[in-house]
């Protein structure tokens, strides 16, 4: 699905994914479906990812933003089956179904064999840190054509040839096919990821923060290259990052997580202009505006609860200067926002209003339950006269 539009202080500033014709009803290319991972530990388990789902369609971009430890990283690699032990997978389903499978597929039942298949022909992966995803000791050209063998049957030659048409796709000149990494600069080690990730025709690309570390002109030229690619390559986008100006810019839809779950899920639009989850506020304020009136920049207090020892209700509570005794006593779970336009607009919170403002304290006092303050909050109506914003639950 598209945003409409947006005005946010991204480093694009044209809206988001122009072209992208996606539509809500187009069958999901990628169905992540309550997965839960855990890093265990002699002492106790850690549950990075708490019953996270999630949807990438054909030719979208979806933008997964939070603070570090979040999860986010941890989901998209979960989905891949690239974790490593301690983490485990604990329960949910992955369903991919691309259009060279005749059949949908769920990742977490396949064989090694079968991922092996699947990996970078069907899902690549664009990993933080080019230098570091980089073999430092291999060329360019040896490290591109190592990728195309592994999943096309083509001649050496050809392989070869593909190699140089790729660093083209990205902007660089073929010579740099016989460069070693460190003899590249950050943004051209960036655009031989990007290269490598597209070496086999994916479906969808995941990328990990890959702007990291790049001064913000590089930082553009290679935003505007992804959509480029995009638009010419067809393949959904899975973009992992701690920007959300960037998002508004770059996504189609944007999920916005923390201590491992899901907080709300909406368009980029909506997400910019009609917020339901007071961590997406905070977000929202925690970076400038290129254009508008000047506001004030509150950015959010306190860290991160540990996921050792979660808090009780609402894993924002903590940090939430909206906050009511009911939070600390409701099931975090996604739910529509009734009052937004968009159908597919999702938030954890169910105290919202429209001016920026959650239940008043004595909604959930007196021995009410979260579901008595939610009601009471739904018909209840805000500084500005206009009924109180609802969430279906």
């Amino acid at each position: 699905m598209r945003a409409n539009s947006t005005g946010g202080s991204g480093p694009l500033g044209s809206g988001a994914s122009p072209g992208s014709t996606v539509s809500p009803r187009a069958t999901p290319v990628l169905s992540i479906s309550e997965l839960s991972v855990i890093y265990g530990s002699p002492s106790d388990n850690v549950r990075a990812v708490d019953n996270v789902s999630l949807d990438l369609h054909p030719g979208e971009v979806v933008g997964l933003v939070g603070e570090s430890g979040s999860g986010k990283s941890t989901l998209a690699y979960g989905a891949c089956r690239l974790l490593r032990p301690p983490a485990l997978i604990t329960s949910g389903s992955v369903r991919y179904q691309g259009r060279r499978m005749e059949h949908p597929v769920d990742i977490l039942s396949l064989r090694a064999g079968q991922l092996t298949s699947l990996r970078w022909r069907e899902i690549a992966i664009v990993f933080q840190s080019a230098m570091n995803a980089l073999n430092p000791v291999l060329r360019v050209r040896d490290q591109l054509v190592d990728v195309i063998h592994a999943h096309l049957r083509i001649s050496h030659g050809e392989a070869i040839e593909k190699a140089g048409s790729l660093l083209d796709m990205v902007g660089i000149p073929r010579a740099r096919l016989r460069s070693y990494p460190h003899e590249l600069s950050g943004g051209m080690r960036q655009r031989v990821m990007i290269a490598m990730a597209l070496a086999t025709d994916p479906e969808i690309v995941i990328m990990d923060e890959p702007t990291t570390a790049l001064d913000v002109v590089v930082q553009r030229e290679i935003l505007a290259q992804i959509l480029e690619l995009k638009e010419q390559l067809a393949f959904a986008v899975l973009f992992i990052t701690h920007d959300l100006s960037l998002l508004l810019e770059l996504a189609d839809r944007i999920a916005v997580m923390y201590a491992g779950q899901l907080m709300e899920v909406g368009t980029a639009a909506e997400i910019h202009h009609e917020p339901a989850h007071p961590y997406t506020k905070r977000l929202l304020h925690s970076f400038p505006s290129l254009r508008g009136p000047r506001r004030e920049l509150t950015g959010i207090g306190g860290s991160p609860p540990d996921l050792h020892q979660p808090p009780p209700g609402c894993p924002f509570l903590p940090r939430c200067t909206e906050g009511t005794d009911a939070c600390s006593q409701i099931e975090v779970r996604l739910a529509h926002v009734a009052s937004s336009s968009d159908p597919t607009h999702v938030t954890a919170c169910p105290f919202v209003l429209p001016d920026g403002h959650v239940t008043p304290r004595s909604a959930s006092q007196g021995g009410g339950t979260p579901r008595d303050a939610d009601v009471k909050a739904n018909g209840r109506r805000g500084k500005n006269g206009r009924r109180a914003r609802k969430v279906n639950r």
